[in-house]
């Protein structure tokens, strides 16, 4: 897990969730708001890391920032395949 536990995980995790989310406007709910944030850190880091950025740095705002890149990616995405 990196530098950050998993509570800290969590936080970011649903932190990202929850702003991804209302940028996408939708309603997921606190559950999959967190798991749609962790999963979106590693997305966002990822695609930070092919631009040659830093992913998911510890426990701050650069990290909450690629993960809410990542959190808006995969709903992007999971939208487009709802359709």
């Amino acid at each position: 897990m990196n530098q950050m536990g998993w509570l800290a995980w969590i936080v970011i995790g649903g932190a990202a969730g929850l702003l991804g989310s209302l940028v996408m406007g939708t309603r997921l709910g606190l559950v999959m708001d967190i798991i749609v944030g962790i999963i979106g850190a590693f997305i966002g880091g990822y695609l930070f890391h092919l631009v040659g950025e830093p992913g998911v740095t510890g426990f701050n705002w650069w990290s909450l920032l690629v993960a809410v890149v990542g959190a808006v990616v995969l709903l992007g995405l999971l939208r487009l395949v709802g359709r």
